[in-house]
Order: structure tokens, then sequence, then C-alpha cells
């Protein structure tokens, strides 16, 4: 006579809900391992960002603290060459005006390098979930 009864599991099988929980710390594991990528990546990013704040901060200072002196001195120079006073001081602040766009240009070219998506973790994010769901 046939039974339709289940094998009896063995001793050294393991229980459903051992493998419930190691598929669970696996999951974990996996988890903070794609954090820790997503952390890794940003990381590389905001030094690029970094990179072009300081360039920015460089603008700031020479356009600012660079005003206040080299305008004055350079503008009475050319008082001195014979120019009118107005026009002397409109020379010279055209002049620092243009190097800080320059200075702000190369902070925003630096700027651009600096991508914080972490796209290593979310492919692999991606690449994890699929096969999670091609195992099920």
């Amino acid at each position: 006579m046939a039974t339709d009864a289940a094998p009896l599991v063995g001793d050294d099988e393991p229980t459903i809900g051992q493998l419930v929980a190691s598929a669970s710390r696996d999951v974990s594991t996996i988890v903070r391992s794609e954090i820790e990528l997503a952390k890794t990546e940003i990381t590389g990013s905001l030094k690029f960002a970094g990179k072009g704040a300081g360039m920015f901060a460089g603008a700031a200072f020479f356009g600012l603290f660079g005003l206040g002196f080299l305008l004055t001195a350079l503008a009475w120079g050319l008082v001195a060459l014979g120019l009118a006073t107005w026009l002397a001081f409109l020379i010279v602040a055209v002049v620092l005006f243009l190097g800080a766009a320059i200075l702000a240009l190369v902070g925003k070219k630096a700027m651009t390098h600096a991508d914080p998506t972490p796209k290593r973790a979310i492919s692999q994010a991606q690449q994890t979930i699929a096969t999670i769901k091609g195992q099920s």
C-alpha cells in the first residue's frame, strides 16, 4: 500500500526555522554591505565637491579681499599716470572682477565632476534583488 505522506526530516538537515534565520542573516549582511558601498562612493564624489568649493572660496577671497588692497593702490597709480580718478578706479575694478570670474569658472568646472549618486551600489542592489527574485 502506497502512502502519500511526506518523508521524515533527518537530524542532519536544517529545520525551516533554521533556514529562515540563516536567510535573514544573509539578507542583513547584504544590506549592510550595500550601504557601505554607497557610503564609499559618496565619499569619493564629495572630494571633488570639496575641491570645487575651495575654488569658489579662493574666488571670493581674491574678489573681496583684493578689492580693498589692489583696487586702491592700482587706481591711485593710474591717477598718477594722468587718468581721471573715476576712470582709474573703474579700470581696476573691472580687472579684479574678471579675475574673480575666472576663478569661479574653474571652481564650477571642478564641481561638475562631483556626482553624489552611488551608481555601483544601486547596480549591486539591483543585481541582488534580481538574484533573490530568481531563486524564489
